[in-house]
């Protein structure tokens, strides 16, 4: 969806279900398919948001993304 989009690893110290899998010994990862402006963070901020088309193409790329890994 995003050519030529460098893929930056990076670890989140949110809360997520992760915390079963691994303690059952399995690795977990996530994967983010939504887009922000470089330095324009507002989680949990008075504004939290994000604009509309990049919603859209994060609602798209998950689907996307699911159906790959859900289907034969």
């Amino acid at each position: 969806m995003w050519p030529g989009t460098p893929v930056i690893p990076t670890m989140s110290t949110g809360a997520s279900d992760g915390v079963y899998t691994n303690a059952a010994g399995l690795p977990t990862y996530g994967i983010g398919g939504t887009s922000e402006e470089r330095g324009d963070h507002r989680s949990h901020g008075k504004d939290e948001r994000m604009g509309m088309d990049a919603f859209y193409k994060g609602v798209d790329f998950y689907y996307r993304y699911l159906k790959a890994v859900t289907t034969e």
